[in-house]
C-alpha cells in the first residue's frame, strides 16, 4: 500500500475529500449527501430525537447527530432560485406544476370538475419608461432591424438597455417594480367588478354567485421589469366544486380581463421625483386555456409547464443579482442605533449602507443604473415604506413570485406534507418500527441550527451527485430507455 501524503495536494478542496473518503463511517456521510439530491447549499443542524412506546416506556428508536461522521445532519436548503440551487429549484418548479395543473383540471383534493369552468391565461406587462434595444419582426414573422438599425442576435447584451439612457426614466421604472404588487391586488378588485356589471349584477349578487380564482408567477424582462402570467378561473361561490352560472363564460371573463386592466392606477407622490401615475403596459395578452388531449396550442399541461418553469427564475435572469445588496448590520440605513436612539456610523459599509460598492457590481450599465436609483429614492422619506434599499438587487420588486387565492388550488404546503409524510414512513419502514399510533407513540426531539453549506470536499460531491442526476434526466428527456 502507498501511503499519501495530503500535505502535497494543491486544491484544499481535494485535500478535504481525501480526508472524509478515509473517514471509517464514510458511506454514512456519502448517503447523507446523495439524499439531498445535489443542493448546494444545505442547513445543517445538531440535535437528537427519541420515539417512545408512550404504553411500555420502550424506546423504539434514537437517533442524535453525534454520531453523524460530521458531526450534524443535512436537511435541503429549499431555495426556489435556479441559481441558487438548481436542485432544490427544480423540485419547487415540479411542485409548482402539480399545483398549477391540479388547479386547472383536479386531483390532489381538487374535484376533477374544474376542467369545466371558464378558464385564461392572461399576461400583464409593464408600460414603456423608454425606447430599449428589442428584436423586432415583420409581419410575416420575419426579423427587422431595430431602432438602433442593428439586427439583434438573442444574446446581444443590448437587448433590453435603453436607446438612450439619460432620457430613460428609471425613476418611474423602480416605482413601477416597487408597486406592481399593488397593482395586481388593485386589478384583482377591479376585475371583480368588471364581472358583475358585464353579467348585470351587483357586486353583492355577483359574490353571491361566482368567485374568481387565480394562480400567479411573476418574471423579469430583459429590460428589468416584472409582469405577471396568471390563471384566472371562474368557480360557483361555494369554491370549485360546482361550476359557475352558465352566462359566466371565458368570453365575458376575458373581455372582464382586458377592461379592469386598463383601470388600474396607482399614484406617486414625491417632492423629489413629481407625480407619477403607475399602470399596466398596452401589451395585454388573454387567451382560453384548452382542455388536454386537444388540438390547441394553449393546453392546461402546457400552461402549468410553462407557470412552473418561470417560478424558479429571479431578478438574475435580467441580468442582476440573486442576493442581497444592503449592509446587514445597519439594516442599510448606514448607521446603527445604540439603545439610546444616538446614531453610530456603521464600521462595515462605512456609513454608506452598501454592502458592495456599485462600481463593482458585475452587471450591464442599465441594471447598475436602477440598482442605484433604488438606493437614491430609498433615501427620501415618502419611500421609506417600500424599503428599495433593501431590494435594490430586485430592481425594486418586493412581492412574492408565486402567489394564488384561497381555493384556486392544493398548497405547495400539502404538497410538502404528503412528501415528508411519505418520507417518513420509508424510513419507518426502513427500520423496522412498527405502524405509528398516534396514542401510543410519542416522539421527543432538539433541533439547532449549526450553519449552512458543505466542507469543500463534500461540495465536491454534492456536485458530482447533481452532474450524475442531470445525466440521467436529460437521458430521459432525449428518449434513452
Amino acid at each position: 500500500m502507498v501511503a499519501l501524503d495530503l500535505r502535497n495536494v494543491a486544491s484544499p478542496a481535494v485535500r478535504d475529500l481525501l480526508h472524509l473518503v478515509n473517514l471509517p463511517n464514510f458511506e454514512r456521510a456519502q448517503q447523507q449527501i446523495e439524499r439531498l439530491g445535489g443542493c448546494t447549499e444545505p442547513v445543517r443542524l445538531t440535535g437528537h430525537t427519541t420515539t417512545l412506546d408512550t404504553t411500555t416506556g420502550e424506546v423504539l428508536r434514537s437517533y442524535t447527530t453525534s454520531d453523524e461522521p460530521t458531526g450534524s445532519l443535512l436537511t435541503a436548503c429549499g431555495n426556489r432560485r435556479a441559481s441558487r440551487c438548481p436542485a432544490c429549484s427544480r423540485l419547487y418548479a415540479a411542485d409548482t406544476y402539480h399545483l398549477i395543473r391540479a388547479g386547472l383540471t383536479g386531483g390532489k383534493t381538487v374535484p376533477d370538475t374544474v376542467r369545466t369552468h371558464p378558464r385564461v391565461f392572461a399576461t400583464l406587462t409593464a408600460p414603456s419608461f423608454g425606447p430599449v434595444h428589442n428584436r423586432l419582426t415583420n409581419t410575416d414573422g420575419g426579423p427587422r432591424p431595430c431602432r438602433c438599425g442593428k439586427l439583434h442576435e438573442p444574446t446581444d447584451a443590448l437587448l433590453g438597455t435603453p436607446l438612450n439612457p439619460k432620457t430613460y426614466d428609471y425613476a418611474g421604472a423602480v416605482l413601477f417594480n416597487a408597486h406592481a404588487s399593488a397593482l395586481w391586488a388593485r386589478f384583482t378588485i377591479y376585475l371583480r367588478r368588471e364581472l358583475a356589471a358585464r353579467l348585470g349584477l351587483t357586486q353583492k349578487a355577483a359574490r353571491a354567485v361566482l368567485r374568481v380564482s387565480f394562480a400567479k408567477v411573476a418574471e423579469y424582462q430583459k429590460r428589468g421589469l416584472v409582469h405577471f402570467h396568471a390563471v384566472i378561473r371562474l368557480d360557483s361561490q361555494d369554491g370549485t366544486i360546482q361550476p359557475p352560472p352558465p352566462y359566466a363564460t371565458a368570453a365575458v371573463l376575458t373581455d372582464a380581463i382586458r377592461a379592469a386592466a386598463a383601470r388600474v392606477r396607482v399614484t406617486v407622490e414625491s417632492d423629489a421625483i413629481g407625480e407619477r401615475e403607475l399602470a399596466w403596459g398596452e401589451q395585454l395578452d388573454v387567451r382560453e386555456i384548452a382542455a388536454f388531449g386537444t388540438d390547441a396550442e394553449l393546453t392546461d399541461q402546457a400552461v402549468a409547464a410553462y407557470v412552473a418553469k418561470y417560478a424558479t427564475k429571479s431578478a438574475d435572469a435580467s441580468g442582476t443579482l440573486d442576493r442581497a445588496l444592503y449592509c446587514r448590520p445597519c439594516q442599510g440605513r448606514g448607521a446603527t442605533l445604540l439603545p439610546h436612539g444616538t446614531p453610530l456610523p456603521c464600521t462595515t459599509c462605512d456609513g454608506t449602507g452598501q454592502a458592495r460598492p456599485l462600481p463593482r457590481l458585475a452587471v450591464v450599465r442599465h441594471v447598475r443604473q436602477m440598482i442605484r436609483t433604488c438606493w437614491e429614492l430609498g433615501k427620501l422619506p415618502e419611500f421609506a415604506v417600500l424599503k428599495l434599499w433593501k431590494w435594490a438587487h430586485m430592481l425594486g420588486f418586493r412581492g412574492h413570485f408565486s402567489t394564488k387565492s384561497h381555493r384556486c388550488s392544493v398548497t405547495l404546503g400539502a404538497l410538502r406534507d404528503a412528501r415528508r409524510a411519505w418520507r417518513t414512513e420509508q424510513a419507518r419502514a426502513h427500520a423496522g418500527l412498527p405502524e405509528p399510533d398516534p396514542e401510543t407513540i410519542l416522539v421527543i426531539g432538539h433541533w439547532a441550527y449549526h450553519g449552512t453549506g458543505y466542507s469543500p470536499g463534500a461540495a465536491l460531491l454534492a456536485a458530482a451527485v447533481w452532474h450524475r442526476r442531470e445525466l440521467a434526466r436529460q437521458f430521459i428527456v432525449e428518449g434513452g430507455c
